[in-house]
């Protein structure tokens, strides 16, 4: 039975490794050893990145409800804990599109928070 080399192989996994390297500066897209580092490098930044993504979106939604109940004469924190009396179950995100797109309504749950507490 013949020896099987492991050329092939080798070749196709450095040739991927060259591959998720490409566009990067200098030897880091050219030479294995650097460019299999930074592959590691960037996709360990990568899974951190969609980690706070989730963090950031969250603050910006707070931020923007936070300006809103402020322009209606009220905080953030007593806004939040009304709504949760009234049995209102809207998330952040529904919260601060709603104080972007429609102001009138945003106003109605303001009240209505006011009217909870």
């Amino acid at each position: 039975m013949a020896r099987v080399k492991g050329a092939i192989t080798t070749r196709k996994r450095r040739k991927k490794v060259l591959k998720l390297a490409k566009g990067y500066f200098g030897s880091k897209s050219r030479h294995f050893k650097m460019a299999k580092q930074a592959v590691m490098k960037s996709g360990n930044y990568a899974y951190i990145g969609r980690k706070h993504k989730k963090r950031d979106f969250r603050r910006l939604w707070i931020t923007r409800i936070s300006a809103a109940c402020k322009a209606n004469g009220m905080n953030y924190s007593t806004f939040m804990n009304g709504l949760k009396k009234a049995g209102v179950t809207l998330n952040r995100k529904m919260l601060s599109e709603i104080a972007i797109s429609d102001p009138a309504a945003f106003t109605a749950l303001v009240e209505q928070a006011k009217a909870a507490k």
